[in-house]
């Protein structure tokens, strides 16, 4: 297996209507771009995957315990394990992520796959 890759080069995941997700795994961690459609929510919920991300384009309205945040391009965030969290919706524009989770998203490798496609980032 080669040490490199291209994120458009990944089948995207089909992680929730209106979100999809390219996913390179490493030995004990994920890093994957999520393309979320615009005005799009993400339900509550939780696992046991320590989460971190940035925003790399448009915005999204995100809860995570009991913090509300309106995240811009270049903003932070960090999900301990087990705790709740939501997009409350993303902006007019949708909004991409670069998210990274410990330990590997190993639920994720049983859901449905799009298409390859051209990205929707820079």
């Amino acid at each position: 297996m080669s040490a490199f890759s291209v994120f458009n080069a990944q089948d995207p995941i089909k992680v929730w209507p209106g979100i999809n997700a390219r996913v390179v795994n490493g030995e004990r961690i994920t890093m994957a771009l999520v393309e979320l459609d615009p005005n799009q929510p993400v339900p509550e919920h939780q696992h046991e995957n320590e989460q971190m991300g940035f925003v790399v384009r448009g915005q999204m309205e995100m809860r995570v315990g009991d913090e509300t945040r309106l995240l811009t391009p270049g903003e932070t965030y960090s999900i301990p394990s087990n705790t709740p969290h939501e997009i409350v919706k993303t902006g007019p524009e949708g909004c991409v992520v670069m998210d990274i989770f410990a330990p590997v998203r190993a639920d994720w490798e049983k859901l449905e796959r799009a298409q390859p496609s051209p990205g929707s980032w820079p």
